[in-house]
C-alpha cells in the first residue's frame, strides 16, 4: 500500500523555526497537527534597549521622569 504525499517537510519546519527566531522567540516550540498544520509557540525575548542609542535614550528618559 503506497504512502500518500507528505503533509509537511523538514524544510517547512526549518523555515518556520527560523521565522519564529527572527520574530523574537527565544526557543520556539513547534507542534505539527495530523493534517499538517504547523503551530509555533514559545517565549519572547524581553523587550529592552538593543543599540547604544536606545540605552542612552532610556537613561535620558528615566532622568526626566
Amino acid at each position: 500500500m503506497p504512502r500518500g504525499p507528505a503533509k509537511f517537510t523538514q524544510s517547512d519546519v526549518t523555515r518556520a523555526i527560523k521565522a519564529a527566531r527572527a520574530a523574537g522567540l527565544e526557543s520556539p516550540r513547534v507542534e505539527i497537527a495530523p493534517d499538517g498544520t504547523i503551530i509555533i509557540g514559545g517565549s519572547q525575548q524581553s523587550a529592552g534597549p538593543f543599540s547604544p542609542y536606545d540605552e542612552w535614550k532610556a537613561k535620558v528618559d528615566a532622568r526626566s521622569s
